[in-house]
């Protein structure tokens, strides 16, 4: 999971992610990066025992970007993917997600803004206006996502790999900048609709997070203008695939996929 403090959701959302990466025809596992807290999320995720493999690693550097960058990183599966804690979006989104990575889509994310997705927010206006005016400040930058937040994003391994290690924004911006060096390595991103739903305790604050924010995308936009990397390596065949959702999710191994 990118996961700070969450040891209160955390074995719902193992419980949830755990039954149904099961049910996918390819052999799965689930990364926690424990990103610095200080309650008992990593020995919950060190402990649990389900019907996929659990792991833990230690993101000291604070920030989600930073720990769904240590995540990233550390996979070595066919696909790789990362949704959050919360589940706020409801899995059943994995179907279509997994049927399109199969089919040679190399990025795929949920937009609560597609047209079919089902969404029940509850929010606060001020966030609601905040998250439209950022998603149309970094549309450009996000290969045309109009929906650059939604925690429910999956890749083609190799590429994700070579884009999270030039991923430098720690802090909430961080998908922006990812879809971006997706988006510079000649990659198709495919949005796709979600059921979501709003849950409390988010740890993003628009009064603590939004000046850091805006300075984040000044960055990403600046460095937008460095030179494009070279592709990464062509995707491994369908019989070695694999899978990751952060709460992160590795699916790796056999089966069709």
């Amino acid at each position: 999971m990118p996961a700070f403090n969450e040891a209160v959701r955390l074995p719902g959302g193992l419980d949830a992610l755990g039954a149904r990466l099961a049910e996918l025809p390819v052999t799965a596992s689930v990364l926690v990066v424990d990103n610095g807290s200080t309650d008992g999320t990593a020995r919950i995720a060190a402990a649990w025992r389900g019907p996929v493999p659990v792991r833990v690693i230690d993101c000291p550097e604070r920030g989600k970007g930073a720990a769904v960058r240590a995540g990233l990183l550390a996979t070595s599966a066919r696909y790789v993917g990362f949704c959050d804690a919360d589940m706020a979006t409801d899995l059943s989104g994995l179907d279509d997600a997994f049927a399109l990575l199969r089919d040679g889509h190399p990025v795929v994310v949920g937009s609560r803004r597609h047209p079919s997705s089902l969404v029940e927010d509850y929010s606060h206006p001020l966030r609601k206006v905040g998250a439209i005016v950022f998603n149309r400040l970094t549309r450009d930058l996000a290969g045309g996502v109009t929906d650059t937040q939604c925690g429910f994003k999956f890749f083609a391994g190799p590429l994700v790999r070579a884009a999270a290690a030039d991923l430098t924004t720690s802090g909430f911006a961080f998908d922006v900048e990812l879809l971006m060096h997706c988006a510079r390595r000649g990659a198709e991103i495919t949005a796709i609709p979600v059921r979501w739903r709003d849950v409390p305790g988010s740890t993003f604050s628009v009064r603590r997070h939004s000046a850091r924010c805006l300075r984040d995308v000044v960055a990403i936009r600046l460095s937008a203008r460095r030179p494009v990397p070279a592709p990464a390596p062509a995707p491994l065949p369908a019989e070695a695939a694999g899978v990751v959702a952060l709460p992160l999710t590795e699916i790796s191994g056999a089966g069709s996929g």
